[in-house]
């Protein structure tokens, strides 16, 4: 049985074609939500109508651009962000197709800044900050290593991987470990002092494209590789307890719901499809097909869900 296609719930346009969109996954900047396209990086403010009951529908507010000079494929933002209070602090790193991360700072008035990490010599495919002071960066590419970086550009360590680094999460319950997923099918926990592997998961499939770490639920990590989603109890098995094709030409995304350890998000092949599951229900609450997408976001405090388009990013409000 075909999934429905369910038009999205909000949307706003934006200039040029969106590879990557991230919000803010701290609570005291959860309103924040940055994309990025072939040369810059805008900010916008989003205030969603189920959390101002006098909202009729999404209030959207564009704060700032800037200047990227190369195609961004990657976006982090760093806890240090908070708009609600001054100076206001808007900091986020950026991994950028000339093999560079960026460490971006700003007031949102005169004050601008802009750190260059070089060191990856391969595309960097993921980027992380620290989530309880934000003073490390971590980041993978295709050059088969996991680095991890002070905020002066400082290298810190250097993991070597069995394949392409894909994926990188440092979870707010758990800042000792590092998740580190390659493509080779292979997902590692690294214990962040000695810079050693703690604990693996193997999906027995590859190219797996993107994994993630329940926020929500340390103990749950998902992926997709090739055209199925996986799904693990790190505390049961190395193996994943449940699996399930999902995009029939090859999966691309995945992400967790921010607020609920039921909701996650894939996307993939054919066309562009974003789909949003609930765990337990057979049916796909959200399906819909898209004519380009990048990118894969969920709310800090809200079940919605983030693409983004060409000159667009939709939203979706998915049903806990």
């Amino acid at each position: 049985m075909a999934d429905q296609e369910v038009n999205s719930t909000y949307s706003f346009e934006v200039q040029g074609y969106v590879h990557v969109v991230e919000f803010c996954p701290f609570e005291q900047s959860s309103q924040l939500v940055a994309y990025g396209g072939n040369n810059r990086v805008s900010v916008a403010k989003c205030v969603f109508p189920e959390e101002d009951k006098e909202l009729g529908d999404l209030e959207y507010e564009h704060l700032r651009d800037f200047h990227h000079g190369t195609r961004v494929d990657a976006i982090a933002w760093s806890p240090q962000t908070n708009v609600n209070t001054l100076p206001r602090v808007v900091r986020f790193c950026t991994a950028g197709s000339d093999r560079k991360i960026r460490i971006f700072s700003s007031d949102l008035k005169e004050k601008d800044s802009v750190q260059v990490l070089e060191g990856h010599t391969d595309y960097v495919n993921d980027v992380v900050f620290e989530p309880t002071n934000g003073d490390q960066v971590a980041s993978v590419s295709d050059d088969h290593t996991c680095r991890v970086w002070d905020l002066d550009g400082t290298q810190k360590a250097v993991m070597p991987l069995k394949g392409p680094g894909v994926s990188v999460r440092w979870h707010p319950d758990d800042p000792a470990k590092l998740m580190v997923a390659e493509k080779t099918g292979i997902i590692r926990f690294y214990d962040i002092i000695t810079c050693q592997p703690i604990m693996s998961l193997d999906c027995g499939h590859a190219p797996l494209t993107s994994a993630d770490w329940c926020r929500t639920d340390p103990l749950t990590v998902g992926a997709v590789a090739g055209s199925d989603w996986f799904m693990w109890d790190v505390t049961r098995s190395s193996r994943p307890e449940d699996r399930r094709q999902v995009h029939p030409e090859g999966a691309k995304n995945f992400r967790w719901c921010r607020v609920s350890e039921k909701l996650f998000a894939t996307c993939g092949r054919p066309g562009n499809q974003v789909k949003v599951f609930h765990k337990g229900h057979h049916q796909t609450p959200v399906s819909s097909s898209m004519m380009v997408q990048g990118g894969l976001s969920w709310h800090a405090r809200l079940p919605v869900c983030a693409v983004g388009g060409d000159r667009v990013i939709h939203m979706w409000l998915a049903e806990l």
